[in-house]
């Protein structure tokens, strides 16, 4: 539709309409009328305003979405397609790894292929809008939402915003790309004590260094929709904040797309005691800018009487009402209200073979390895293997977010090492959890729910005596243990991070029967793996690797593929070091390097101030060494680039792919600095005894930081630059900035 044409119809549409635009209703309201009084009721809404709705949440399937958009049309007077948004945050049907595994992988180009790839499965289910990539900095492993993350450092996330972004919409003008909706904004994986839906707190130099650069770099890659945070932000709910949305996003960067806020979210400023009610809760929202009221009954029952009342101006809402026909219409959706989906697009698109093929490779590039004593692992064909554990034989693998994935569709660990070898026998050996309080906290509604998950007392003695008789049989015994799926996620924020007692308790038995023990942790966040590390020989952390994950594993154990990952997010060493995060503040009594020794130190009495596993930490298959490393100059100037090199030298008998990382550390400025800041990486292949010599480039601006102010500074002075393959074990050399 032309301009002039869609300038034409905002003028033509009743304020009630205009209304319906901004208002987004899940699902079940739009199944049959006499199906969807209950949540009308609920929510204290008219039909009126159920048949005007501008979008729809989390409806998908080509049949379904035609279905609903036919009705919802011929309810609308001037018959305005309906938008359908939904939950596609690493994968539609073919799942990839959590967001938390695909930082691991260190692949920006690999993780924009996989968002493709999920944009084109989407749409071709009829989905326009993917609520996605969560880019919210996240520091603490307590919040159930760190899957949901690329992770700790905002460099990095940035990087993967631009790539997430970018893969969504890659291909938006031939539908077989959807826009992309970056969350949460803004600052929402630093909430307090690591519990859902908690305070923010912080300084503006903080926020503006570590947990907006993301989000910014989504505008830059032209994102056409934001989703604000359910939490407040120094003390302003995130959904009315106008300085943060109207000033700073719209503003400040440029951002002319759609704000939507999250689910319930104008409602719950009423909650936040930040409105007195509905009433003043769409005034503060749509004063500050925010487009669409995700599932509440604010923006349906109070915009117009805000109108009728003075109180808003109807230019206001034709301003959000604007943005909202401007997507459509970007989306084609008045040419063809259906975009191209149709059942047999779908049924080709979804779960194709180079869509799993991806899914494998990403799920390999993902896994971590921690450890690997005397190199028990790759495995040996040959050998007798015991596989056992909860997620032995389980196809449960794709975690909490992949709301449309079906684990039917996966691959599990045994089906995967049975590609490899049929010398391998399987059991469960205990249950994912034992807790009846926790189960019912994960959301188990009943008793006879719980039951399903956790065997009787008989039953457990005989799963656990069955796992040690095949662990004495067999010359190596894989464990596959983690958290249950419903344990990681939104609302899944705990206090312990460590694997469940059973689990454990398991791990202590197989441990003193001196076989070789792999573990494979399946999880959605870094665990405290502090009192295992002596029990076990290897350990891979595998997140929820996805469609393919099984498959993926049984590669890496294999030696198919070499173990590449890296940390995107700290390993405690205790839950107690949390929040625990790389980028640290230099303190005047660090640990190392004091003027006092002893007690009066940043240290804790009864464990370790580093993490069990830093930042960017993992193995391979052979071990790359740095050497050499060298700068061109000493002094850099404004106008000027400062060239490291390092000399990367693989000695073993195994090619291998190695994340080289760069760290700043500016050593006198007017803001206290972290100890260290990535800055770049490159992730570069090394043949089999050979060297490598990788380049970084280094300008001025990447020395920059931010006061208090939210301005960014460039101070002369001294700095030191560090490459390594991880945080924690780097070369070092120092220069100068001058004008």
């Amino acid at each position: 539709m032309k301009t002039i044409e869609l300038k034409q119809l905002l003028k033509d549409m009743s304020l009630d309409e205009k209304v319906g635009q901004l208002v987004q209703l899940s699902g079940e309201f739009f199944q049959a009328n006499d199906i969807s009084y209950g949540p009308i009721t609920k929510l204290g809404i008219s039909q009126k305003v159920v048949d005007l709705a501008g979008s729809v949440l989390n409806v998908a399937g080509a049949e379904e979405t035609r279905r609903v958009q036919d009705q919802q049309m011929k309810m609308q007077p001037h018959h305005i397609p309906v938008m359908f948004m939904s939950d596609v945050i690493y994968g539609y049907k073919t799942v990839y790894p959590i967001p938390i595994g695909l930082g691991a992988s260190w692949d920006p180009k690999l993780v924009k292929e996989a968002f493709n790839t999920a944009a084109d499965e989407a749409s071709a289910a009829g989905i326009h809008v993917a609520y996605a990539p969560m880019l919210d900095t996240v520091h603490d492993a307590r919040w159930g939402r760190v899957l949901e993350s690329p992770g700790e450092d905002p460099y990095l996330n940035s990087v993967y915003a631009k790539a997430m972004v970018e893969g969504f919409q890659e291909n938006f003008e031939n539908n077989n790309g959807v826009a992309a909706c970056f969350k949460h904004f803004a600052g929402y994986g630093a909430v307090e004590s690591g519990r859902e839906y908690n305070s923010i707190d912080m300084s503006i130099s903080n926020l503006y260094q570590n947990y907006l650069p993301a989000y910014k770099s989504a505008v830059k890659a032209g994102a056409k929709m934001a989703m604000t945070s359910l939490t407040s932000l120094n003390g302003v709910p995130s959904t009315a904040d106008e300085k943060l949305l109207n000033e700073l996003l719209r503003k400040t960067w440029g951002f002319n797309g759609i704000i939507i806020s999250d689910y319930a979210s104008i409602y719950e400023l009423v909650k936040h005691g930040f409105a007195s009610d509905e009433y003043d809760a769409a005034h503060k929202a749509i004063n500050a800018t925010v487009d669409i009221d995700m599932k509440s009954p604010c923006y349906a029952n109070s915009l117009k009487k805000l109108v009728a009342d003075g109180k808003l101006n109807e230019e206001k809402i034709d301003e959000s009402v604007w943005r909202v026909l401007s997507l459509k219409n970007e989306l084609g959706l008045f040419e063809d209200p259906y975009r191209g989906t149709s059942v047999a697009r779908e049924n080709k698109s979804v779960l194709s073979s180079d869509k799993r093929e991806l899914a494998r490779k990403l799920a390999s590039e993902a896994i971590v390895m921690l450890q690997n004593k005397n190199d028990v692992l790759p495995l040996n064909k040959n050998e007798k293997i015991a596989l056992i554990g909860p997620y032995s034989t389980d196809h449960s693998l794709l975690g909490m977010w992949a709301v449309h994935g079906e684990p039917k569709d996966s691959v599990s660990i045994l089906e995967g090492i049975e590609r490899y070898t049929s010398n391998v026998t399987a059991t469960k050996g205990t249950d994912i959890n034992r807790s009846r309080e926790m189960l019912k906290e994960m959301g188990f509604p009943n008793e006879e729910e719980i039951s399903k998950v956790i065997s009787n007392q008989e039953v457990e003695h005989e799963n656990n005596e069955e796992a040690l008789q095949l662990a004495k049989r067999a010359d190596v015994v894989v464990l596959a243990l983690g958290e249950s799926t419903l344990e990681a996620g939104e609302a899944g924020a705990k206090t312990k991070l460590t694997l469940p007692e059973n689990q454990l308790n398991l791990i202590n038995e197989i441990s003193k029967l001196g076989k070789k023990v792999v573990l494979l942790v399946i999880s959605g966040r870094p665990l405290v793996l502090t009192n295992i590390i002596d029990k076990v020989d290897s350990i891979l952390e595998c997140w929820f690797p996805g469609t393919e994950g099984g498959a993926a594993i049984a590669d890496i154990l294999f030696g198919k593929a070499n173990p590449s990952g890296r940390l995107t997010m700290s390993f405690p060493y205790s839950s107690g070091q949390e929040p625990i995060y790389y980028n640290h503040l230099s303190t005047g009594r660090p640990v190392d390097d004091s003027q006092h020794v002893g007690r009066f130190v940043s240290k804790y009495l009864d464990a370790p101030a580093a993490p069990l596993y830093p930042f960017g930490y993992g193995l391979s298959y052979g071990k790359v060494t740095y050497e050499s490393m060298s700068l061109d100059k000493s002094v850099m100037t404004h106008a000027g680039n400062i060239e490291a090199k390092v000399v990367l030298k693989n000695d073993s008998d195994w090619d291998c792919q190695e994340t080289a990382q760069l760290y700043l550390h500016d050593k006198v400025a007017t803001i206290v600095q972290p100890v260290k800041k990535l800055i770049d990486f490159k992730k570069v292949a090394i043949k089999a005894h050979t060297k490598k010599t990788v380049s970084f480039s280094i300008s001025p601006m990447q020395l920059t930081f931010f006061d208090n102010y939210g301005e960014e500074i460039l101070e002369n002075g001294d700095f030191t630059l560090f490459i390594g393959s991880n945080s924690r074990d780097c070369l070092a050399k120092d220069f100068t900035l001058t004008d």
